[in-house]
Order: structure tokens, then C-alpha cells, then sequence
């Protein structure tokens, strides 16, 4: 294993975040605590509890993971597309790496930085409201895990996009309105029957879900289901990727 390339890679994107701060870290953030004090506010007066929880405290974990979805898809599809676009990208692949070793490199900061503003987000909203995490172990697996799964997706999206009009396709038109859909800001529970058996073929809906679970121990699907969904997920992208690799499918001529 590559070590040095990896962390050349890893550098060089993490750089490019901190040259950017403003659009890369604070403006997430702002839009996250904006979503927050809306929908706390507004409509925490007139939800009192949801499922024997406080309104403004359960919407926290579906805050932090419409973020993290979406900073993972964005972080990591934007960084494997640019050298793409300037055709570095040819400099990247006559290099000695692994296909292992790049994804890693820009998976890697992706997913980390993805991480860093959940967590400034978590840390803003305790300002707000009280939280207790009743299982901190299996919130930071459920955490590492979406984070890392969705760099992957969004890495696959980056290689996938012809033009900056496809990279923000599929993360404006699918992955924020599953999450919207997925119980980010209300309970299964809470939707008529038919509604309910509808939301479950959402796949957002197990990721929401467990992360809630490892906060307030309440959950709309057993965690078991939502650790493997995840698992799902996360070797379905590694295999394409290691499938893209293979054949060049849109990193060759």
C-alpha cells in the first residue's frame, strides 16, 4: 500500500477545503442551524413530543444526516470530477496506484470532511437544545459508516458526470428529497398506514432511522436492518468502482 500517494491525495483535498472555508464549512453549517431554528421553532410550537421525545431535539440526528449525505456526495464527487475536467486525472492513473489507493485518498477526505461539519453541527445544536446520546459508540459507527458509503456514491457520481449540470443532478433531485422523505423531521409512525408502507422502500429511511436509535434508543426499523442496509450499500459502491476501474469506463479515452 501507497502510503505517501494516499496521503498526497488526502493533503490536496483537505487543502482545497481550507482555501474554501466559507463555502466548504461555514455555509453548511449556517444552513444546517437555519433548518434548525425554522423547523424547531416554528414548527417545535406546535409538536410538542414525538414519540415521548422533544421536538427540536428529535430532529437533530435527521439535521446531521441530510448534512452528512449530502457533504459526502458533494466532497467526493467534486473531487475526483475536476481532475477529470482538466485531465489531471490521466497524470493520476499511469501513476503506480491502486484504484484502492486513490479511492481511498479521496474517499478518505471526503468522508472526513463530511464528519467535520456533523460534527460542528452536533455541537451547535447542543446551544439549542438538550441532547443525550444513549449509545455513542454505535453513533459514531453509524456516522463513519453513511459517511464513508455516500464519499463512495459521490465518488461514483464524479466519475459518472460529463458537465457540472450532471455532478448536481442526482444529489438535488434524489438524494435531498429521499432524505426530506425519510423521516428527517417526523416520525414513520406519524404518516397514515398506506403512507408508511410507501416510506419503507425508501432507503434514506434505515439510515435516519439507526442514527436516531443510537440517540434516543427509539427507532421505525430494528437497527439490525438499518447496520446491514448500510452494509449493503457501502460493498454495492466499492464493486462498481473496482468495476470502473477495471474496464476505464470514463476515466479513459
Amino acid at each position: 500500500m501507497n502510503w505517501r500517494a494516499i496521503g498526497s491525495i488526502y493533503r490536496f483535498e483537505m487543502n482545497r477545503t481550507f482555501r474554501t472555508i466559507w463555502q466548504s464549512i461555514v455555509s453548511p453549517v449556517l444552513s444546517t442551524v437555519l433548518y434548525f431554528v425554522v423547523f424547531g421553532s416554528a414548527i417545535g410550537g406546535r409538536i410538542d413530543t414525538v414519540e415521548g421525545i422533544a421536538y427540536g431535539a428529535f430532529i437533530v440526528p435527521g439535521l446531521v444526516m441530510l448534512t452528512l449525505l449530502q457533504q459526502s456526495v458533494a466532497n467526493a464527487s467534486f473531487g475526483i470530477y475536476m481532475p477529470k475536467f482538466i485531465g489531471t486525472i490521466y497524470e493520476l492513473l499511469s501513476a503506480p496506484l491502486s484504484f484502492i489507493e486513490i479511492v481511498i485518498g479521496y474517499v478518505g477526505a471526503a468522508a472526513t470532511k463530511a464528519l467535520m461539519i456533523a460534527a460542528i453541527i452536533l455541537l451547535t445544536a447542543s446551544f439549542f437544545v438538550e441532547l443525550r446520546i444513549a449509545h455513542p459508540v454505535w453513533m459514531v459507527a453509524f456516522l463513519l459508516l453513511t459517511a464513508i458509503s455516500f464519499a463512495l456514491f459521490g465518488f461514483i457520481i464524479g466519475i459518472w458526470a460529463r458537465n457540472f449540470e450532471q455532478l448536481q443532478l442526482i444529489p438535488l433531485l434524489v438524494v435531498t428529497p429521499l432524505v426530506f422523505l425519510g423521516g428527517a423531521f417526523y416520525s414513520v409512525s406519524m404518516l397514515p398506514e398506506g403512507w408508511q408502507a410507501v416510506t419503507y422502500f425508501n432507503p434514506v429511511l434505515y439510515l435516519i432511522s439507526g442514527f436516531r436509535w443510537s440517540f434516543f434508543g427509539v427507532a421505525d426499523v430494528p437497527v439490525g436492518i438499518s447496520v446491514a442496509a448500510i452494509a449493503v450499500f457501502l460493498f454495492v459502491c466499492l464493486a462498481v468502482i473496482r468495476a470502473i476501474f477495471r474496464t476505464g469506463w470514463r476515466i479513459r479515452p
